[in-house]
């Protein structure tokens, strides 16, 4: 008889993966597994998050000089400066997390992210009156969460099962909205029951440290990603922790079965490319079609996801709320709050309903439209009939753009929030596996940075109470549409080593390279038998050690 979380799942998950594969697999392990890893995604979204209500607090704004209105522009560019030294320290973050997880393995990355994120915290916090010091502590922490960023879709994508893993990979996104929502509320508790005293800032900033120190405390009792270990050539780790996430036995034939196809694929990138220094990942990834497919789709797909504008409201939503017509610091950090709420239930929904059900590609397609229409009416309705600055009260067509931020906030988490983690983590091949994640939430970063930088000075800039921001987010939405009608396939229930088939790594291009790969071993054996005949027999030794994994 099915176990009850298989029957859930079942109902839940409609691939045949789910119906085919041994219920056990679906334990508590690989639950636990992938929630410990995306604490790292928590932080991403509450420091995302905490920064935008924090610079609306009367306090902050009197120690830090955003106080007053006489120059709009310069409290435009110096909150934008403040919030957006985060993402380029994410940026820098996501980009040395690709090498550094490839050598130190998924585990121990995380483990160190987690220590930096926390000291960043803690200079903010402490940082007193001290801008310079508060952009320091926000670089650190942004390093952290950018590496985390692009560790955590990376390690879960490799443990979950093929069944659930959009499912459980769509968990990074769950937890950086949860992240956001809980410092939505902080911000508006602290502007209640800390009015104009330091620590109406202070403590938003120190808490953000919790999902930091969860994530060092959670890693340190998981267990290595077994695709890395099986780069490592760590065989017999591979299929213990493989059986152990699994909750199967090592002869298990599903155990069998996966780890052989870990091995074949390994061994089949292996004689692609030969040895996985940098420059052959890199041409590898940009010579092949396939893989060269593959990045590109990952990198456009991050570019369409900030351009939505999600961040622009993540960020700025008291002040985007003030230009609704809501008036009072409390009022707007409320609204937030529940932007939040929405947001959670929002991707609760998608994870449970839709991510191996609908799938990937109609997600994308459907909330592409929906985003845009509500972006359109929002800017329309700021154009057409702006709030008075002199009317406590919100018009009707005032309430109607507030729905449409809670509807908008909504189909993101439908589509275009946990799609595009998904998506970036599980379609390429498993050696360019980091590399893919990393150039995508590099792209991620520094396009969170743009909007990070420039929205507080396009909403006093870009027309009439800031009306064209939101078209021009409105008109992106609509594009992402063609862009992914003629680019992205169907990828749920597919298995990680099945991706090359989808996306087509030609046999040209593989003999290719295999041949400049054989080459170039060839010269190296060469010149090492010249030299050194005892060294080359040892190395001639250790190669044969992947075919004794597979045998």
């Amino acid at each position: 008889m099915a176990r009850p979380v298989v029957r859930i799942l079942r109902k839940i998950v409609k691939n045949d993966a789910m119906l085919n594969d041994p219920e056990e697999i679906y334990g508590w392990r690989v639950l636990l597994l992938a929630c410990s890893a995306c604490f790292g995604a928590m932080s991403f979204g509450w420091d995302n998050s905490v920064i935008g209500g924090v610079i609306e607090l009367p306090s902050f704004k009197e120690d830090y000089g955003l106080a007053g209105d006489a120059n709009k522009v310069r409290v435009a560019n110096l909150s934008s400066n403040i919030v957006s030294v985060l993402q380029a320290g994410c940026f820098l973050g996501s980009l040395l997390a690709w090498p550094l997880t490839d050598r130190f393995g998924r585990k121990w990355c995380l483990v160190g992210t987690s220590m930096l994120i926390t000291v960043g915290i803690i200079m903010q916090a402490a940082s007193n009156k001290n801008v310079g010091t508060l952009y320091a502590g926000r670089f650190f922490a942004g390093v952290g969460v950018g590496s985390a960023s692009t560790i955590n879709p990376t390690y879960v994508s490799e443990n979950a099962p093929r069944a659930i893993r959009g499912l459980l990979t769509g968990l990074y996104q769950l937890f950086i909205v949860t992240g956001g929502m809980i410092a939505f509320w902080i911000n508006y508790s602290v502007s209640i029951h800390f009015p104009h005293t330091k620590v109406q800032y202070i403590f938003p900033l120190a808490i953000q440290a919790l999902p930091a120190v969860l994530l060092g405390v959670c890693m340190l009792l998981c267990h290595e990603s077994p695709r890395w270990l099986a780069r490592q050539d760590r065989w017999e780790d591979t299929k213990r922790i493989l059986a152990l996430t699994r909750n199967l036995p090592l002869t298990h034939p599903y155990i069998e079965e996966e780890f052989q196809e870990i091995v074949d694929q390994l061994d089949y990138e292996r004689r692609l490319i030969g040895d996985a220094t940098f420059w052959n990942l890199f041409r590898e990834m940009w010579t092949i079609a396939g893989n060269r497919k593959r990045g590109i789709i990952s990198i456009l797909l991050m570019i369409c996801q900030q351009m939505t504008g999600t961040n622009a409201i993540n960020v700025y939503a008291p002040r985007i709320f003030g230009n609704l017509g809501i008036k009072g610091t409390s009022t707007t950090l409320f609204s937030t709050g529940i932007y939040g709420i929405v947001k959670v239930v929002s991707c609760i929904c998608f994870l449970l309903f839709m991510a191996d059900s609908l799938g990937r590609r109609r997600s994308l397609l459907w909330t592409s439209i929906a985003q845009g229409i509500a972006m359109f009416y929002i800017g329309l309705y700021v154009r057409i009939s702006p709030p008075k600055t002199t009317d406590t009260s919100v018009p009707p067509q005032g309430y109607v753009a507030l729905v449409c931020i809670f509807l908008f906030a909504a189909f993101f988490q439908f589509g275009w929030g946990p799609c595009c983690w998904i998506l970036a983590s599980e379609i390429p091949t498993a050696r360019l596996r980091a590399m893919n994640v990393a150039m995508a939430a590099a792209t991620q970063w520094l396009f969170n940075f743009v909007v990070a930088k420039s929205v507080p000075t396009m909403l006093v800039t870009v027309g009439a109470n800031g009306y064209g921001t939101y078209l021009i987010f409105g008109s992106f939405c609509f594009s992402m549409f063609f862009f992914v009608w003629f680019f992205i396939p169907e990828t749920k229930g597919v298995s990680l080593e099945d991706m090359d088939a989808l996306f087509g790594v030609t046999e040209k291009a593989t003999k290719t390279l295999s041949n400049d790969a054989y080459h170039d071993t060839n010269q190296k054996s060469n010149a090492q038998v010249t030299e050194n005949p005892v060294e080359s027999q040892q190395a001639e030794a250790a190669s044969s050690n992947l075919g004794t994994a597979k045998t």
